[in-house]
């Protein structure tokens, strides 16, 4: 039993010690992200791999060189039929001859060099329109992972600041059920003032407890987008407030609207250019091939296994060579993979202008959206202090018996609201503007 509990101590300090703790500001939290995120590791992976697919295109077109040694034992030699009187036998007769040895070894080395290839040329285009479709998806990864860790922080302040609200409004009501219930059994107040204290309380703190669990999932949530365990401890250093007033940008709305900026268009221009290569890949395979190789060989023949001795002979041998290949007639194969082609071309066309069309109304909208935002962050502001006035004015009236337990409820309910509201103003400011600098790719502004 000694033994099983030590076991279990060694695993569970083992568990506690295997657990980080970190601690970020939000621009600290978005610079790890983009080294640690998983999907950004494999969007910077991609290029990586892209870079390697591009010089494997290009080798293609540099000289080869290849090496093959063939070894050959005849189990039984094929035996050939020779006109008997070229040995002075009889004419009409022939006789039965093997030729060469029983053993027989080959070496080879080949050089072949690429000397025109249409395909090759289009594949050296495509293989840069590769490389550079791989860097913009590592780009717009960037973008969405740098709009999920905001959000995914701003989440976490959200609960953090819920649950100090809800923890302070707790209190206030308690020491209001506490003083009521007094008042109460000293037959100075109705037993429905009571009731609705605690029916209140009650729901604060259903509320309390339901934003604790969503404290707990916010913090997971924020550890998987910065490619951390879930386990891990994570300490955020910036405060809701701060960073509402550091993302209240004016500039911003400003911004000129540069299309052709934005990584969307990017991608879509890069699908254009991708069909365009296409096109131009179909249209070459109609010209011809040409290529050119030399080699050299050493061959020996021996009726044993002597290869390796010094005394067996070897013949050399070399070739040099050119080869063209002409395509003629394809049945109109290649011309229908043409028109295909140039189809697909006139499709990805439509796209970027839709691309561009829709990218000038989401960025439209998402600079309303956020105006909208400071706007509404700033009334929510001003009623969350006339909430807590009146609510402040009917606690007051109510101890003093001017006013009803129910006036005393909904001045509490509006105050509540009013603080919730408020707290979702500073998030939707923070996350609006995110939402905007992604679709400009302008993420420099501060």
């Amino acid at each position: 039993m000694k033994k099983i509990i030590i076991i279990l101590g060694l695993l569970l300090s083992y568990t506690i010690s295997a657990q980080e703790n970190y601690s970020f500001t939000l621009q600290e939290a978005i610079d790890f992200a983009l080294e640690n995120n998983r999907t950004a590791k494999n969007a910077a992976q991609d290029i990586e791999a892209a870079k390697h697919q591009k010089w494997e295109t290009t080798a293609t077109g540099l000289p080869q060189i290849e090496a093959s040694i063939d070894y050959n034992n005849w189990l039984k030699q094929q035996v050939s039929l020779i006109p008997a009187e070229f040995f002075g036998g009889n004419p009409g007769e022939f006789a039965e001859i093997a030729f060469g040895t029983k053993q027989t070894m080959n070496a080879t080395a080949t050089i072949k060099q690429l000397l025109f290839d249409g395909s090759y040329l289009v594949g050296l285009q495509s293989a840069k329109v590769f490389l550079e479709i791989s860097k913009n998806a590592k780009e717009k990864t960037d973008l969405e992972v740098r709009k999920a860790v905001i959000n995914a922080y701003g989440n976490v302040l959200l609960a953090e600041e819920s649950i100090k609200i809800l923890e302070k409004n707790k209190a206030v009501l308690e020491k209001n059920l506490d003083e009521t219930t007094k008042i109460y059994e000293n037959g100075l107040e109705e037993e429905e003032s009571v009731e609705q204290l605690q029916i209140t309380l009650s729901g604060i703190e259903s509320s309390l407890n339901n934003t604790s669990r969503l404290k707990a999932l916010a913090y997971q949530m924020l550890n998987i987008t910065l490619g951390l365990d879930i386990s891990d401890t994570t300490k955020l250093t910036d405060s809701l407030d701060l960073l509402t007033s550091q993302n209240i940008v004016l500039s911003l709305l400003e911004a000129k609207n540069d299309i052709e900026n934005t990584i969307d268009y990017k991608i879509a221009e890069n699908a254009k250019r991708s069909k365009e290569l296409l096109l131009k890949l179909e249209k070459t395979k109609a010209l011809p091939s040409l290529n050119a190789f030399v080699n050299g060989s050493y061959a020996g023949n021996s009726n044993n296994f002597d290869f390796l001795d010094k005394e067996q002979k070897w013949f050399g041998s070399s070739l040099l060579g050119v080869s063209m290949n002409i395509p003629i007639f394809s049945s109109l194969g290649r011309s229908a993979a043409t028109q295909r082609a140039k189809i697909n071309l006139e499709k990805s066309k439509n796209d970027l202008t839709e691309t561009e069309q829709k990218l000038k109304l989401q960025i439209a909208q998402a600079k309303s959206n956020y105006q909208f935002s400071i706007e509404d962050y700033e009334n929510k502001k001003q009623n969350l202090s006339l909430a807590e006035r009146i609510e402040q004015k009917n606690e007051t009236k109510f101890f003093e018996g001017i006013a009803s337990s129910f006036e005393l409820r909904q001045a509490q309910t509006q105050l509540y609201a009013s603080q919730q509201d408020y707290l979702q103003a500073m998030l939707d400011v923070i996350t609006n503007k995110a939402e905007l600098e992604t679709l400009l790719n302008n993420v420099s502004i501060n």
